[in-house]
């Protein structure tokens, strides 16, 4: 399964949601707090170009937000994209 990476903030619900998806598909979310860290909020936005959280990327591909990421799934393309 390919890396994931997702830039979250404590308090976000769709940072909960998207998450909870990965982890049915048996993805292991690595964390980017970012409300923790404001260097790494401008992390994100230079890699994005996005301001909102979260932001999720399944190895090299920036998949968006958690809309973004459940339109992958209902599409059919999540799980392709998951896979190494």
């Amino acid at each position: 399964m390919k890396r994931v990476l997702m830039y979250t903030t404590r308090v976000c619900p769709y940072c909960v949601m998207a998450k909870r998806l990965l982890n049915i598909k048996g993805a292991t979310v690595e964390e980017v707090r970012v409300d923790e860290d404001a260097a790494r909020r401008d992390e994100m936005m230079r890699a994005t170009g996005r301001r909102t959280v979260p932001q999720i990327f399944v190895g090299d591909t920036h998949v968006g937000g958690c809309d973004d990421l459940q339109a992958l799934d209902r599409a059919g393309k999540l799980d392709d994209l998951l896979r190494d």
